[in-house]
């Protein structure tokens, strides 16, 4: 299959879907207890959700999310957005081919910033790549309230070969 033009928009196989899918939130298995939901999968970037559980809070009397969720998960969706970058980028590839690719990705660096409590019942997540190079990939995450506040922010780099 022949790459797309730069003017040509990439769209995604069920298959290569499903696979993403399946490896974020039924393998990696620490998203699976923390609960991200993929929303969209996409080139551009990756949009996910949480629901609140008594298992997430990080303070009894405020029923606030515990901070080290919000880190993880933020986490979780950078590595997303680079899947998602990865395989837009090796679309000459098979689903699966692509997918293997996955193996060898893992954070070098992540900075999380905490702008207001994560207090609710639902919670939006979203990751884009700004920059994917041949060893290292930078993203920007970011996670939301169910009416679109602004919680926290991520930027994180991450080892891809």
């Amino acid at each position: 299959m022949p790459k797309p033009s730069p003017s040509t928009p990439v769209v995604f196989e069920p298959e290569f879907v499903d696979g993403v899918r399946h490896i974020f939130e039924d393998l990696i298995v620490f998203n699976s207890v923390l609960g991200l939901k993929i929303d969209t999968i996409a080139p551009e970037g990756v949009a996910a959700h949480i629901v609140m559980r008594p298992e997430l809070i990080g303070h009894f009397a405020h029923n606030r999310m515990h901070g080290g969720v919000i880190s993880a998960a933020l986490d979780a969706m950078g590595g997303l957005a680079v899947m998602a970058a990865m395989g837009a980028r090796h679309m000459d590839e098979s689903p699966l081919q692509r997918l293997h690719r996955f193996a060898k990705l893992g954070t070098i660096d992540l900075r999380i910033d905490y702008l207001r409590p994560a207090i609710g019942e639902r919670f939006k997540l979203h990751a884009e790549v700004l920059r994917l190079g041949s060893r290292v990939a930078s993203t920007r995450m970011e996670f939301f309230s169910a009416d679109g506040k602004l919680l926290s922010s991520g930027a994180a780099a991450y080892i891809v070969s």
